[in-house]
């Protein structure tokens, strides 16, 4: 990448000078053409020989890096960057074919914490909606370490990354959610629940909230390991998002016994009545501006109220469960502010080329280092930051 950068003022002026919308396109003339190309070229980077750079330091020892002056530090933004390449699928899945998944799923059990969880989000990416991904993390018994890391890691950061890893890698996996059952992943979860971090238990209950979507019969095994009581205490949470999260669980599990006991919750039916009441008595209490941002939750605890006990909420006949407004198709602002997309990028401020924004290179090695990676690598080929990126899903991250 040019030091300086590209000149983007200048090729914004010239493509409003030769593409205005006014006039037809001419052919541009070989100086014209040169520049233009130089000008993109500079903002390219070979991504594929970036990820071969980054995997050598890898598989390098630690001993040898920090010998070469290589820092913990150092390590987490050469993570960080990788991430920003394999946001793409396909660069995703050209990390294994240049060896570097192997010691990405390595640093999960780094002596460092901040390693271990950048490690962690880093295979996040990679397996977000990508099942050939996913496959090949399963192969190489990735689920395992990030298992290890969720339930066992000293470090509450580094475990709730490993969550979210084991999240992405699970997710529409079969064989991935089975694996999970069998190593005792939902008893991983239960104490995930008592956690003091809001953020562990956000991710623990949306996990939970699929694992059920998805597999009815789990319901069984989550009442056994007394994960009601547990999502009970958490609906009266502080923190909003982890209330709804633990009421989508509880209706999981309502919607499940209907046929059972009238769409209860068992011994708990009297607790959940309890906690819907306070819910409602706390509803009511609200500002407009609250009752606004507090939607989910309304229709949450009226749904699971309709569910056990075969009637509306008082929500209804109070008026909050739909509020004013609310079932109004959403107002059509695009058409009112269109602008052809040369002249509404010309209006953005400049972005941010400080220092501060460059990326890192990846730390330079000093001697002979590890041997090349294996002749049957794809060819690099030149691709621009703004790639394809993967659909990310768990959005607690």
């Amino acid at each position: 990448m040019a030091k300086d950068g590209p000149n983007w003022d200048g090729l914004l002026k010239w493509s409003l000078a030769h593409s205005d919308g006014t006039r037809p396109n001419r052919n541009l003339s070989e100086e014209d053409r040169r520049w233009f190309m130089e000008a993109m070229q500079a903002q390219s980077i070979d991504v594929v020989k970036r990820m071969k750079e980054i995997t050598q330091v890898m598989q390098t020892p630690e001993q040898v890096l920090e010998a070469q002056g290589v820092g913990s530090e150092d390590i987490e933004d050469m993570l960080d960057e990788l991430q920003e390449h394999v946001e793409s699928i396909d660069m995703a899945n050209d990390l294994h074919s240049v060896g570097g998944l192997h010691p990405v799923l390595g640093y999960l059990k780094n002596s460092h914490a901040n390693i271990r969880a950048k490690a962690a989000e880093v295979v996040t990416t990679i397996v977000q909606n990508n099942p050939r991904s996913q496959q090949l993390v399963m192969e190489l018994n990735g689920l395992e370490s990030l298992l290890f890391n969720f339930t066992s890691d000293p470090d509450v950061t580094a475990r709730t990354k490993a969550l979210g890893a084991i999240s992405s890698l699970i997710r529409h996996n079969k064989p991935g959610i089975a694996a999970f059952r069998l190593a005792n992943g939902y008893a991983g979860l239960r104490d995930a629940l008592g956690s003091e971090n809001v953020r562990f238990q956000r991710k623990a209950l949306n996990l939970i909230h699929y694992l059920l979507h998805e597999n009815t019969s789990d319901c069984n095994i989550v009442n056994e390991l007394g994960f009601p009581r547990i999502m009970l205490h958490l609906a009266s949470s502080d923190d909003a998002e982890v209330r709804e999260a633990a009421l989508r669980g509880l209706l999981e599990l309502a919607k499940d016994k209907t046929g059972e006991n009238g769409g209860g919750l068992g011994e708990d039916d009297g607790k959940l009545k309890q906690l819907l009441e306070e819910r409602i008595k706390e509803i009511s209490l609200l500002s407009p501006e609250d009752l606004g941002a507090a939607k989910e939750e309304r229709q949450l605890v009226d749904s699971l109220w309709n569910t056990c006990y075969k009637e509306p909420s008082s929500l209804r006949e109070k008026g909050l469960l739909v509020l004013p407004g609310e079932d109004a198709p959403p107002p059509d602002v695009a058409s009112k502010h269109f602008e052809p997309p040369l002249r509404a990028w010309s209006g953005r401020p400049p972005a941010d080329t400080s220092p501060k924004t460059e990326k890192k290179e990846a730390p330079l090695l000093l001697g002979l280092g590890p041997p090349p990676a294996p002749a049957s690598a794809p060819e690099a080929r030149d691709v621009t930051s703004s790639s394809a990126t993967n659909t990310n899903e768990d959005s607690t991250s």
